[in-house]
């Protein structure tokens, strides 16, 4: 029977990750992937993700991405290329930025911190960023620290750095669901219980303690989870622009489109492609099952650019991707030992905003594999019962 230190079940950016700190840190740790790696089909997959400190009031996750931002930059420096895009992020909104709205209140904190933000009202927008549509939005910032990364390339690089170091990857590994806890939920605590976790091919591996960062499967390899976990798509589309110059760096910025109302959020033009995505209510799916974008989507997409970016309205769609959140009843990760399964850790719940917070994130989760204290974070992202539904700030509720 296979055995290591630290499985760590899942690689996507978490996994990885923390799989590359654990080792740095003497642990040996085997990653198991069901796919290769990156997986097509993973959350932090793709060209590209947003990264920034942009949170409304919410400062918990302010103070995270600030940690976030050193990691990105030295990540930059290990891999001697830039596949985190400090470009700035350009957030704009149809209103007045005003209290209370995610732009206002995001601007006023950042403000605050010494944040190098440039107020931008009604005809300026479009004159710095031609591909907005004059009108189109009533004021707007660019923030220029904050930015994009090359999220699959990222994941890719950090796998490739991980094995460096001796991490074993195991692509091609699924595992099985870790048997139901019945009432009174408890697991077997004799110290003569093996610990193992059981691949679908039936295939016992051992741990000292398992992580599970298995995204939007990770309620169904832990069942007692999916009253505060739910699997949600959202729509990304790749359109190929009749003029690429309009959308492309450094004159267009990513950026998020009164991103609360709308969901609506993107980046410029890169690897052929503009990618347009949504963060909004998504539709409730099965990761097991296929991933199509609803029908609908591409008309709700096209009459946005109209309004928003009419260069791009009637451009070809490349490709289309559901991105498959895990969602927390609450929009907060779930970081912490399971309360009720011995050397079980979880590592998931990123309700489709954890890529950004990755690098800051993987020292959190080699911090509670090896019970260093962790108050900070732990006292809002730790193991909780399912409470008062929220969304994250940026989060649209359409």
């Amino acid at each position: 029977m296979a055995t290591s230190d630290i499985v760590i079940v899942g690689g996507g950016i978490l996994g990885v990750a923390s799989a590359l700190e654990l080792r740095k840190r003497g642990a040996s740790v085997t990653v198991l992937e069901p796919g290769p790696l990156p997986h097509p089909d993973a959350s932090s997959t793709d060209i590209s993700k947003l990264v920034r400190a942009d949170y409304a009031k919410d400062a918990f996750y302010s103070d995270l991405m600030e940690d976030s931002f050193e990691g990105f930059r030295a990540w930059n420096m290990l891999f001697g290329e830039p596949l985190f895009h400090e470009t700035g992020l350009l957030v704009l909104c149809k209103s007045a930025l005003a209290e209370g709205s995610f732009e206002g209140d995001s601007f006023s904190l950042l403000s605050k911190r010494d944040y190098p933000l440039t107020r931008l009202h009604g005809a300026e927008i479009a004159a710095r960023i031609p591909a907005i549509r004059d009108g189109a939005y009533h004021e707007a910032y660019v923030n220029e620290r904050g930015g994009w990364a090359e999220s699959g390339k990222l994941v890719a690089r950090l796998a490739k750095e991980a094995i460096a170091k001796g991490v074993v990857i195991r692509e091609g590994v699924s595992v099985r669901p870790l048997a139901p806890l019945a009432p009174p939920l408890r697991a077997l605590r004799e110290p003569s219980d093996a610990r193992f976790v059981l691949t679908q091919a039936d295939e016992k591996i051992a741990f000292g303690t398992l992580i599970v960062a298995a995204g939007a499967f990770t309620p169904l390899l832990l069942p007692e989870l999916a009253d505060r976990m739910t699997p949600v798509g959202q729509s990304v589309f790749h359109f190929a622009p009749k003029d690429p110059a309009l959308f492309t760096a450094p004159t267009f910025l990513p950026w998020a489109a009164d991103i609360a109302q709308s969901g609506f959020y993107g980046f410029p033009f890169h690897e052929g492609v503009l990618k347009i995505a949504n963060h909004g209510r998504g539709v409730v799916s099965d990761p097991r099952g296929p991933r199509v974008v609803p029908a609908d989507m591409e008309a709700k997409f096209r009459a946005f650019l109209r309004e928003a970016m009419p260069a791009a309205a009637d451009a070809p769609v490349v490709r289309t991707r559901l991105c498959l959140y895990c969602d927390t009843f609450d929009g907060d990760f779930f970081i912490d030992h399971h309360p009720d399964r011995p050397g079980v850790m979880v590592a998931s719940g990123g309700s489709g905003h954890m890529f950004k917070f990755a690098p800051a994130l993987a020292r959190h989760v080699a911090d509670l594999a090896e019970n260093k204290p962790t108050t900070r974070l732990s006292s809002r992202l730790g193991f909780r019962e399912k409470g008062e539904k929220r969304l994250e700030a940026a989060r649209a509720d359409t």
